[in-house]
């Protein structure tokens, strides 16, 4: 059913400029017919502007002037011709009953190899609770023995996209790693921009060394030509 925009102000509109009943008024704005009388005597609504149904289209001319002709006719709200959407309200993630029992498992696989991954980012992916978070990073879950590290989206608890994605806002968040010699964490994988850099770098070195290989075959070659002359010239002698 559509719904009156600013049902009092239209009300004190209705009041001033027609001959409607304040029961045709307190229906039509879903008001107490007292109230439209405070409204009619002054004595509510004071400094509120009216406000022209038929302007904002919630009510045709030819709906009021029947209303006005016949006291015990109702008026109806004329429906919007612009549809506005209902905002949704947000809902936790739903899991199959079937594949809940698999969440601890999904939840080891994050904190072990995601370690990155907030708490809360666990939970949307997943949708498992905090409380349950902490105790399987603490191997304090009633079931801790037999977790098994799965991974949660071979287990259909989220889609590869959504897990990348998590992935890289905590790779964005995470602090500059320490240096070599320093404590740190473990080796990472490196980036495909390094590996070209590092291919590159591989390449220059090859092709110096080659250079370097071609000169010293070069003034060897000198080296035993110069040799050969020598020992001709001492047969000559």
């Amino acid at each position: 059913m559509t719904q009156l925009l600013m049902p009092k102000a239209t009300a004190v509109w209705l009041v001033d400029n027609t001959s409607l009943t304040f029961q045709q008024i307190a229906d039509f704005c879903k008001l107490h017919p007292l109230e439209v009388k405070a409204i009619a005597d002054g004595e509510s609504a004071q400094g509120i502007k009216g406000l022209d149904p038929i302007s904002t289209g919630q009510l045709s001319r030819e709906e009021l002037q029947k209303a006005q002709e016949d006291p015990n006719r109702k008026l109806k709200v004329q429906e919007s011709r612009i549809k506005i959407p209902q905002a949704k309200r947000k809902r936790p993630r739903y899991t199959p009953v079937s594949k809940r029992q698999d969440r601890p498992n999904a939840i080891r696989w994050l904190t072990r190899y995601h370690p990155e991954l907030k708490d809360s980012q666990i939970i949307r992916l997943v949708g498992t609770t905090k409380n349950t978070i902490e105790a399987i990073r603490e191997g304090a879950h009633w079931n801790s023995a037999n977790l098994t590290p799965m991974d949660p989206v071979t287990l259909g608890l989220c889609t590869q996209i959504a897990l990348d994605m998590e992935v890289q806002k905590a790779d964005k968040n995470r602090p500059v790693e320490a240096s070599e010699g320093e404590s740190g964490s473990g080796e990472q994988l490196i980036s495909a921009a390094e590996t070209q850099s590092l291919d590159e770098k591989a390449q220059d070195d090859m092709s110096e060394s080659e250079e370097v290989n071609a000169d010293d075959v070069f003034s060897k070659f000198s080296n035993l030509k110069s040799n050969d002359g020598d020992a001709s010239d001492k047969d000559d002698s």
